[in-house]
């Protein structure tokens, strides 16, 4: 099956060409034609597979010409990074039509991102937030709306996102197509997506929650962050490794320790990309990697599903996330476009049940290999031991709600002296008796 086989118009082929895509995947080829016959569709496929043509070229061909000053269609997004991934392929497949596109997202002034909707636009990709603000501010109607797009729907409709989305679909007219696209989607998004979807049809390109097979997966056991970070400088400057890599930490200041280490050990073209990192300092962070002008990004999972750089070849955790979900979007980073990929886990004892949510979750085993020799072990500071022990107490207790560890609540002494000092039950700091 091709495009034209699809119905996408010649203006469109024309502009896949330039962006040098000849055939249609998977979800592409179940998702387009039931878009255009008007269906609210439920999209499931890996991430890579073509899930952003999947809903822009059948929603683009209905919205045809620009027309009127309000957007009929508006594009949802969890994270900054990502709405301007979207806007990007909407700009290049509208070059040659009339079409108008823009992208709003919060981080930066509103009053310029204001000023281009009500110049007019035909779609709009945004952040919940941010639209919803300069709606408030009348930067736009919402009467001529026809079609709502959810993107990483799952994301979407957790983190708080919900609240957002409710009063969003307030505003919106009733008579609307409503489309929702993501790699995973657990039951608890797919019960939140019965409150605005009519009779959805669901399509899936693969099993929910299954990494691309081009990517092979291994991983290491270190016993600490600091034997990872040797592990790092030692790994990074063998010769096999390709020449881009991202790099994903749950915390920002891993995202810092990695980064100056990388660039000391390794090579300066290293950035950081986090929630502590200004707006533009991110998008020129992103820029710059997606032009190949930096070697190494470590980024926090703010950037696990908004960078779309298809000759990427390498993707490390060097932290295990703790939503094995994120796992599938992390690694779905590199192996794009059915290109070959690596993705390689680094994990300390404190991991192993994040570890082990992961492999049931994509229904595999990772296989790991042994620490090089030539990687020196670091000492465990006794902070990152406790941290570790706490954190293996916590998986513990959920597991066995009656299950008490190193961090139990003690029993006073009698009379309550001095000795009478505890932990808390959850691990937080100790209080003076």
């Amino acid at each position: 099956m091709t495009f034209a086989d699809l119905k996408v118009t010649r203006q469109y082929l024309d502009a896949l060409d330039a962006m040098g895509i000849s055939e249609p995947t998977e979800i592409q080829r179940k998702a387009i034609p039931r878009i255009r016959a008007g269906q609210d569709v439920i999209g499931i496929a890996q991430t890579g597979t073509g899930k952003t043509l999947a809903f822009l070229l059948p929603v683009m061909a209905m919205l045809s010409h620009a027309q009127g000053k309000g957007p009929r269609c508006v594009i949802l997004t969890p994270s900054k990074e990502l709405a301007l991934q979207i806007a990007d392929v909407a700009g290049r497949l509208a070059a040659r039509t009339d079409l108008r596109v823009q992208v709003v997202y919060g981080g930066v002034g509103h009053r310029a991102q204001q000023e281009r909707l009500e110049a007019g636009c035909d779609l709009v990709v945004a952040t919940p937030g941010r639209f919803m603000e300069l709606y408030l501010r009348h930067g736009f109607t919402t009467k001529e709306m026809t079609h709502l797009v959810l993107d990483e729907a799952d994301r979407m409709m957790d983190l708080g996102f919900m609240p957002q989305l409710r009063k969003l679909l307030e505003i919106l007219p009733r008579k609307r197509q409503n489309l929702l696209f993501s790699a995973t989607y657990p039951a608890k998004t797919e019960e939140m997506a019965g409150e605005f979807l009519l009779w959805p049809t669901r399509v899936e390109a693969a099993p929910q929650s299954t990494p691309v097979e081009t990517v092979v997966q291994s991983g290491f056991r270190a016993p600490n962050f600091g034997t990872k970070l040797n592990l790092l400088a030692v790994f990074l400057n063998r010769e096999d490794i390709p020449q881009q890599a991202l790099l994903f930490v749950r915390e920002k200041d891993q995202a810092e320790r990695i980064g100056q280490r990388i660039a000391e050990d390794v090579t300066p073209a290293v950035r950081t990309l986090h929630a502590n990192k200004g707006q533009n300092s991110r998008i020129h962070a992103m820029e710059l990697f997606k032009a190949g002008d930096i070697r190494y990004l470590v980024a926090t999972d703010v950037a696990s599903r908004g960078i779309d750089v298809p000759q990427l070849d390498l993707v490390i955790n060097v932290t295990v996330p703790r939503d094995p979900h994120d796992y599938i979007h992390r690694i779905g980073r590199t192996g794009r476009a059915k290109r070959s990929g690596q993705a390689v886990t680094l994990v300390d004892p404190s991991e192993k049940p994040a570890l082990e949510r992961v492999e049931a979750l994509i229904g595999q085993r990772i296989s790991f290999e042994d620490l090089p020799s030539n990687v020196s072990e670091a000492p465990t500071p006794s902070w990152e031991a406790q941290a570790m022990a706490r954190a293996i107490d916590r998986e513990k207790r959920k597991a066995d709600p009656t299950f008490k560890g190193a961090f139990h609540e003690k029993k006073r002494k009698p009379g309550g002296g001095k000795g009478g000092k505890r932990h808390s039950g959850s691990g937080k700091s100790r209080r003076k008796g």
